[in-house]
């Protein structure tokens, strides 16, 4: 692994671990200190996304014109003070802002470490590397629950606190971040095209899976805490639970290289089993049954996101690849605010309703296989 590969590794690390430490938190947070309804935590959850529906295009024409890793300092910054801000929170409006804070700098993150991974990558390790980067993240989100748990069981320590702990971890990332930007080479100037934009258009079925995908995800990073804190679960053993989720997907994310022998396959799993971990969570209420939830959604989660990007990137032009990872994030931004929504209109029907659009995009997937086989390289 070379030093830059390294470097955006561990600061995906650190930033994981910030994002696992706080997260899960968040909608019990707004539940139990701030009286926030399921309609207002899905409004919680929607400000959290919308800015990652349509900033990430955006970014991703910067990283066409700049130093990428300028632009990941600047999302590490905005994303320390929203979390700081969270301690001094007294309201849902409050956390809605500072959520889409967190949403700006979820913006600046991703396409900006993206595309330093995609450059120092040649076409045949890129899965690989982006699957590795992606673990570390996961990695990261996967410690920090447990964090959290010694955090509130064992020091006894507040929301609020856990907080604090969740900005410092966040701001120290900065130091390797920093690091990054004496390792990206100076862009070239030229003129954005939106061809570049258009090249994700072509994947209809690649889309239609991304935004299932993201949507169940979103509902369940934003509102599914707060849904089994209802079925009784306590915030320490949720805590456990997204550890769980977090093994599951650094596992998936290991195996990467060797799912991608077979992606359409893959895909077409990754489907089916975020679908039965929905439907599993729909009736579960023991912590084993929403374990194993958390184990299934945890491999569908992980592996549709390297083998999509990579489908897309595979026919697109190297020197647009920022761009197209800012068009592709976008995508994954529209599904992310769609789970919120829908979740936050109810308890435990969204769940269901999520279940049924896993099978018929799971027959549609099988239907249209060949579309989910990447092409030779065009790089």
């Amino acid at each position: 692994m070379n030093r830059t590969l390294l470097l955006v590794n561990i600061t995906g690390l650190l930033i994981g671990i910030s994002y696992g430490i706080h997260n899960p938190i968040v909608p019990i947070f707004a539940k139990n200190e701030l009286g926030a309804s399921y309609a207002e935590l899905g409004l919680i959850g929607l400000a959290n996304f919308v800015p990652y529906m349509f900033i990430p295009i955006f970014v991703g024409m910067l990283v066409h014109k700049f130093n990428s890793g300028r632009l990941l300092c600047i999302g590490i910054g905005i994303n320390t003070v929203s979390v700081f801000l969270l301690t001094l929170s007294k309201s849902v409006p409050e956390v809605m802002i500072l959520r889409a804070m967190t949403g700006v700098a979820h913006a600046f993150f991703w396409p900006p470490a993206e595309s330093i991974v995609s450059n120092v990558s040649e076409g045949s390790t890129r899965v690989k590397n982006i699957a590795r980067f992606t673990g570390f993240f996961v990695a990261g989100f996967m410690i920090g629950p447990l964090i959290g748990t010694i955090l509130l069981e064992g020091l006894d320590v507040s929301y609020r606190m856990l907080f604090e702990v969740a900005t410092f971890v966040m701001v120290s990332s900065i130091i390797f971040a920093m690091q990054l930007t004496k390792k990206q080479p100076k862009k070239e100037n030229g003129s954005f095209s939106f061809s570049a934009i258009k090249q994700v258009a072509k994947f209809p079925v690649v889309i239609m899976i991304l935004i299932y995908c993201a949507s169940s995800f979103g509902m369940i990073l934003t509102i599914h805490p707060a849904f089994l804190n209802d079925r009784t679960m306590s915030a320490t053993q949720i805590e456990i639970l997204y550890f769980v989720f977090g093994a599951s997907r650094v596992v998936t994310l290991g195996l990467a290289d060797k799912l991608a022998r077979n992606t359409s396959l893959t895909l077409i799993a990754s489907t089916i089993t975020i679908a039965a971990g929905l439907a599993i969570s729909f009736a579960s209420n023991s912590i084993v049954e929403f374990s194993l939830a958390m184990l299934l959604m945890g491999f569908g989660f992980s592996i549709i996101f390297p083998l999509t990007l990579e489908i897309i990137l595979r026919k697109t032009p190297k020197e647009n690849h920022g761009v197209t990872i800012g068009a592709y994030e976008t995508t994954f931004g529209i599904g992310w605010a769609i789970g919120p929504v829908t979740a936050g209109l109810g308890n435990a029907m969204p769940y269901l309703v999520f279940f049924g659009a896993g099978i018929i995009i799971t027959i549609i997937s099988a239907v249209k296989k060949r579309s989910l086989e990447p092409v030779p390289n065009s790089e």
